[in-house]
């Protein structure tokens, strides 16, 4: 099964992202410290629902929004888990000019 803490984590750093705001100020919206907000964001806190809707709160979002991530992760490529858990992992690390960068490639190589 695809890792859920990894695909939460993302989904709340791009809202974060998209909303302009920092880890530390989406910590002070929460209740949480910043360090809690970069380790839900890499996957590795194992956060409570009553957690998540502290976040959801703090992004301004309904909680169902940190869960609609693409289907096409979470259910047709199972055998493709280990790869694009990998790559997830390691696009998470980048800053946006680099995964700009990273896109360019991608679309050069596979397209």
């Amino acid at each position: 099964m695809i890792n859920i803490l990894t695909l939460v984590g993302a989904k709340v750093r791009d809202i974060r992202k998209q909303k302009g705001l920092s880890q530390e100020q989406l910590g002070e919206r929460s209740g949480f410290q910043f360090s809690y907000i970069g380790s839900l964001e890499r996957g590795e806190a194992n956060i409570s629902l009553k957690n998540l809707d502290k976040i959801a709160d703090g992004l301004e979002v309904n909680i169902h929004e940190l869960f609609s991530f693409s289907t096409e992760l979470t259910h047709s490529n199972i055998n493709k888990e280990p790869y694009l858990i990998e790559i997830i992992e390691l696009l998470l690390k980048l800053e946006v000019p680099d995964l700009k960068k990273v896109n360019v490639i991608l679309n050069e190589i596979f397209n």
